[in-house]
């Protein structure tokens, strides 16, 4: 679509010396998510894998589990007031046999790029019961140097941030690190569900053998998601809040935060890191 970023000029400011150049700026726009022709959620998301964000999305919502439950996604014609196609608003059809979730919780629809979690009604309407528990049979086992080379592979494929410094990422891997997928947007719940509905899409649920990789922080959110696709690894280079950490404990979910270096924190679920029998503890 050509949208995921745009040029601005900008006063350039280097040691005193003054001048004007042109920017690359990421691109930050809404999109209305509609489910059979209702609204449903609108969020501040990078152009692109729109499609995949609705279905990602309607995963971690418990609407959609297996491909065969989307009937088509399409962009809704006539979305401006003039007519006009502004790509902001999708409309997923699901099959005539997909079984949907009673959504009778006031939920405010809006949910910014930063925090998908604001578009909950309540805490209790984020525990949402998954299609994919996490059964990993036989368990995955991950080592502490293969989590530690993955900031780095994540970086090194983000394509966008190298132009712009302004968008965050999520990334698949598989238990040996290879990677498998990666999607950028501003906000890291959109880039998971981007990930998750190509998933969902391929016919790739549950994510059962497979390490989620995020820049930036935990939040309960990402957690919820890693849950809801079945993925029963999640890694951030920063910080797990408390919630995030109850739900990983809860679900059965490995977390690790501040991954950078050979450093790491395990929160939950480290049944999975295959420490060294001879490695201390302290």
């Amino acid at each position: 679509m050509g949208r995921v970023t745009e040029r601005r000029k900008v006063l350039r400011i280097r040691d005193g010396a003054v001048s004007t150049r042109p920017d690359t700026l990421v691109a930050e726009e809404p999109l209305e998510i509609r489910l059979n022709g209702k609204p449903l959620a609108i969020t501040m998301r990078t152009p692109g894998d729109d499609f995949a964000l609705a279905a990602g999305f309607l995963v971690s919502e418990g609407v959609l589990a297996a491909a065969s439950d989307v009937r088509n996604i399409v962009y809704c014609a006539g979305a401006a007031a003039d007519g006009s196609n502004t790509y902001n608003v999708v409309d997923v059809r699901t099959s005539p046999g997909a079984t949907l979730p009673d959504f009778t919780l006031e939920r405010n629809v809006y949910t910014s790029s930063s925090c998908g979690l604001c578009g909950k009604a309540s805490l209790d309407a984020v525990r949402t019961t998954t299609r994919w528990p996490i059964a990993d049979t036989p368990p995955l086992r991950v080592t502490p140097g293969l989590l530690a080379a993955l900031p780095d592979r994540l970086r090194a494929a983000q394509r966008v941030f190298e132009r712009t410094g302004g968008l965050h990422a999520a990334a698949l891997f598989g238990e040996d690190g290879e990677l498998l997928d990666v999607r950028e947007d501003v906000g890291r719940h959109n880039a998971v569900d981007k990930l998750v509905g190509r998933a969902l899409r391929d016919g790739g649920l549950p994510l059962s053998r497979t390490i989620l990789m995020v820049s930036g922080r935990a939040s309960f959110e990402l957690a919820q998601k890693a849950v809801m696709a079945g993925i029963p690894v999640l890694a951030a280079v920063s910080a797990p809040s408390s919630l995030a950490v109850d739900l990983a404990a809860e679900t059965g979910l490995t977390l690790v935060g501040f991954l950078r270096g050979s450093s790491m924190n395990v929160y939950a679920g480290e049944d999975r890191i295959a420490l060294r029998e001879t490695a201390p503890r302290t």
